[in-house]
């Protein structure tokens, strides 16, 4: 007889081993290969350093591309600048560990816009914009990084929605906060359900 005849237990302790072990190796896969890889969640660091995470959103690189070579659409400055005239907006949201969020504003064609966000940590962002016209397949990205602020002035190269997305990979809460000024005609939020209009609200006092 085997041990496992005379023993019944030690054959459920050798089963449940088992399952545990491949539970463990299943979660880790996830963690380190395919969250990167499907969504660009990235808890571990690997995704981004083996190039996993850009197969989230394959056309990441080609968007890039476009707004580097778009001259005169977005200058980066080290402090808030100067209020555009025009419409104001004030904003604040927060990002809850790998938490994302997208908000833009709609702008004419040749509309200035000043603005600066900063936020208490460090966030995964991409600043980009796509026409009315061609949609989103003719997006451009004119800074991915990751940053707790960023600043500048932008003037929209075509008539559409201009904006951000911001994704906390942290497993703390994350404070955002974005001032806005110039030729701002609307703006949106853009979450895991769905897009929304939004009204653009002032500074409180």
């Amino acid at each position: 007889m085997t041990d496992e005849q005379t023993n019944p237990s030690a054959s459920r302790r050798k089963t449940v081993l088992a399952a545990t072990a491949a539970v463990v190796v299943l979660g880790a896969i996830g963690i380190f290969f395919v969250l990167p890889a499907e969504t660009g969640i990235d808890p571990t660091g690997f995704g981004e350093t083996s190039g996993l995470s850009e197969m989230a959103n394959p056309q990441a690189g080609e968007f890039l591309e476009r707004g580097r070579n778009r001259k005169g659409a977005f200058t980066p400055t080290a402090t808030p600048p100067e209020a555009e005239p025009g419409k104001t907006d004030h904003w604040t949201f927060e990002l809850h560990p790998y938490q994302e969020i997208e908000l833009k504003y709609v702008l004419d064609k040749d509309a200035p816009i000043t603005f600066a966000w900063r936020a208490d940590g460090p966030l995964n962002f991409d600043m980009h914009a796509h026409p009315f016209a061609g949609g989103e397949a003719l997006t451009e990205s004119y800074a991915v990084d990751k940053a707790d602020r960023q600043s500048g002035r932008y003037v929209a190269p075509f008539a559409g929605i201009h904006g951000w997305h911001w994704q906390n990979r942290t497993m703390n809460t994350v404070k955002l906060t974005l001032d806005a000024s110039g030729k701002i005609t609307g703006s949106k939020l853009l979450d895991g359900r769905g897009e929304k209009d939004r009204e653009l609200m002032p500074e409180p006092q």
